[in-house]
């Protein structure tokens, strides 16, 4: 006979299990949770005796969980956030709140808007600490699976249930190593040209490379990389060319020349996505007010920028022309 009974189970219980669950492994929960490997196995073990079930079994390296695990943590996950609501109610102060708050942004959501975000938290929500993962191609599965509370992206997966707001919107510009080459400005050159792109996993292009080829504009890759991160390495020294956000010019892009494409490209909309179930919550919106206010002086930036190399080209055509 068992030595503990459902009124054992706490919120400490319930996280190891979604934690397990969501890592496959016992260090992994442990990292994720703070806490020691034995302190994962000890609960581990109280959990098991309480529900009667192995829970998780080895599998090769890792582990899995067993069906029953898998119902009782999605049934976990509910109870947790039904807690966290009941503890906010409508009083929430964002100064007590004590969280790991998860944001799935790639990079350049992440670079251009989360650090602005992060001296927000420090000053106002001390106690939260900020998780981010790649949102790669967004899907509303992360949500609706709780892998994240906030996506970042200018692609909003559709769904009854998923919530979007529009945050700012970049223009793209045709990066290049000024020292090696020139801007390609008729059509002509940029088709010529060797670019480089970014190709998101599982193999999903950009939508401007999308839109662009199904427009007629035939470009040759000559490099694909899974993030933007990896450009600036292969335009640095050569004659390649990339088209991409202009953000991207206060970050990793920095020091490279830009111009602006000589074929028409959409604009680039960067957008806010939740999950409808989430709307209401005191906590969440108080999140998603942080990341509005850190997403403007981003889009004020980005039309600065726009409306600067607006200037330069045309002050560059004009001394052509002369």
């Amino acid at each position: 006979m068992s030595d503990f009974d459902w009124s054992d189970l706490d919120a400490r219980l319930l996280r190891l299990l979604v934690a397990i669950a969501e890592t496959g492994s016992v260090t992994g929960a442990a990292q994720k949770l703070g806490v020691t490997q034995s302190a994962v196995s000890h609960l581990a073990g109280k959990l098991r005796q309480i529900v009667g079930d192995p829970l998780f079994v080895k599998s090769g390296r890792g582990i899995v969980a067993t069906a029953r695990a898998e119902a009782l943590a999605v049934r976990a996950r509910d109870l947790l956030r039904d807690l966290e609501r009941f503890a906010h109610c409508e009083t929430f102060d964002p100064a007590r709140w004590r969280t790991t708050f998860v944001i799935a942004a790639n990079d350049l959501q992440r670079d251009a808007l989360l650090p602005g975000l992060v001296a927000a938290l420090r000053q106002r929500a001390p106690g939260v600490a900020l998780r981010i993962v790649p949102s790669d191609v967004p899907t509303a599965e992360m949500l609706r699976d709780e892998r994240c509370h906030l996506i970042i992206s200018p692609r909003p997966p559709q769904g009854a249930d998923i919530m979007q707001k529009r945050l700012f919107q970049d223009r793209y510009r045709v990066f290049y190593d000024p020292e090696r080459r020139a801007a390609p400005s008729t059509r002509d050159d940029y088709l010529a040209a060797d670019h480089v792109t970014v190709v998101y996993e599982p193999r999903r292009a950009l939508d401007l490379d999308a839109h662009l080829a199904t427009s007629g504009v035939q470009r040759r890759f000559v490099v694909t990389v899974p993030s933007f991160a990896g450009v600036p390495a292969f335009l640095r020294g050569g004659d390649l060319v990339a088209t991409a956000p202009s953000l991207l010019r206060f970050g990793p892009f920095q020091g490279l020349a830009s111009a602006p494409p000589p074929v028409a490209c959409p604009p680039l909309p960067m957008f806010l996505i939740w999950s409808r179930r989430d709307h209401d919550d005191p906590a969440h919106r108080w999140m998603r007010a942080q990341v509005e206010a850190a997403a403007k002086p981003v889009g004020a930036r980005a039309r600065g920028s726009a409306a600067s190399a607006r200037a330069v080209d045309t002050e560059r055509r004009g001394e052509e022309v002369d």
